[in-house]
């Protein structure tokens, strides 16, 4: 009789259990209601950011092996490429390469009824910066400043400045460099389907977005980079 109890108990506990299971199953706190092209477009930004990460993995294993199977005057060569590489990411060279020139200009309905023409908000302008900034892997100058991870936009006495340094007023030119011809014609059609332009419109802008081109030039950043922990060592220590 108390072997048939504890038999009964154990079957009353797995059966609770699967039931728990079951209905947690079925009816999960947060039901995800997103369609079949929404989780593929996630599954796809999840697939690039792992390629990107492959190949950033790829790169550093190719500097490691160089330092490793190089002689002295070999390594500091690959050191100064190295270093001038990392100035080039930075933003802190000029640089050319395939890319987009867009020009920030009065929309004609304020140049037809005499309205004043302003200079581009900070807060319109660090949208457009966001916009782009879903395209990864491009370089960015906006009225001859270039855009880095040091870049602040801000509006100081009601003037939008980048780099501290006043954006003139409309027009003025903005460039886009991408790594390859491809990538300009991509993101040249996600601008042209984007309702940035609409944003600029609103603000009695027009951004005018022009063709890829083969060939542009972008500027370096021109402050002075002040380095607050590396230091050089004296020769031989």
């Amino acid at each position: 009789m108390r072997n048939r109890s504890k038999f009964t108990i154990v079957l009353f506990i797995i059966g609770f259990m699967a039931a728990v299971q079951y209905n947690t199953v079925q009816n999960p706190k947060e039901r995800d209601t997103r369609d079949i092209w929404a989780i593929r477009n996630e599954l796809a930004a999840e697939k690039q950011l792992h390629l990107e990460l492959l190949s950033e993995i790829r790169e550093l294993d190719k500097t490691i092996y160089t330092y490793e199977s190089s002689e002295d005057e070999n390594t500091r060569h690959a050191l100064l490429e190295t270093v001038d590489k990392l100035y080039e990411q930075a933003g802190m060279t000029d640089m050319e390469g395939p890319g987009i020139v867009m020009e920030v200009r009065p929309s004609p309905e304020s140049i037809a009824y005499g309205m004043p023409i302003n200079g581009i908000s900070a807060d319109l302008l660090t949208r457009f910066v966001n916009e782009l900034n879903r395209f990864k892997g491009h370089s960015l100058e906006i009225d001859g400043k270039r855009i880095t991870t040091l870049s602040a936009i801000r509006d100081i006495n009601g003037k939008t400045t980048v780099n501290g340094l006043n954006i003139a007023t409309p027009p003025f030119k903005i460039k886009v460099m991408t790594q390859t011809f491809a990538e300009s014609e991509k993101l040249y059609n996600l601008l042209l389907a984007s309702s940035i332009q609409d944003d600029f419109y609103l603000d009695n802008l027009i951004l005018e977005v022009n063709e890829p081109s083969e060939h542009i030039k972008i500027r370096g950043w021109t402050e002075r980079f002040t380095n607050l922990y590396l230091h050089e060592l004296p020769e031989g220590e």
